[in-house]
């Protein structure tokens, strides 16, 4: 059996080429064409996958709060005042 390509997965560029990773590799494992060796390949890529997702979506979410609190501080800030 040959060495999987996916050894050793590599960091997505983006949430977006994430997710669009593990929608191949539900696609492969939904054929069941995959062997026992590449399922498990694929599931452990396919939780590594998921976690940088997670954290994206962490991060991205504090990021949000973080905004909308700067919002909410410049509107105490200055009542009646139109932001800007």
């Amino acid at each position: 059996m040959a060495a999987s390509e996916h050894d050793q997965s590599p960091t997505p560029e983006s949430y977006e080429v994430a997710v669009e990773r593990l929608e191949q590799i539900i696609d492969r494992l939904d054929s069941g064409q995959a062997g026992l060796r590449e399922t498990l390949e694929l599931c452990r890529e396919g939780r590594d996958l998921i976690d940088y997702c997670a954290a994206e979506l962490d991060a991205v979410g504090e990021d949000l709060k973080e905004l909308e609190l700067d919002e909410l501080a410049e509107k105490l800030a200055s009542p009646g005042e139109p932001a800007g």
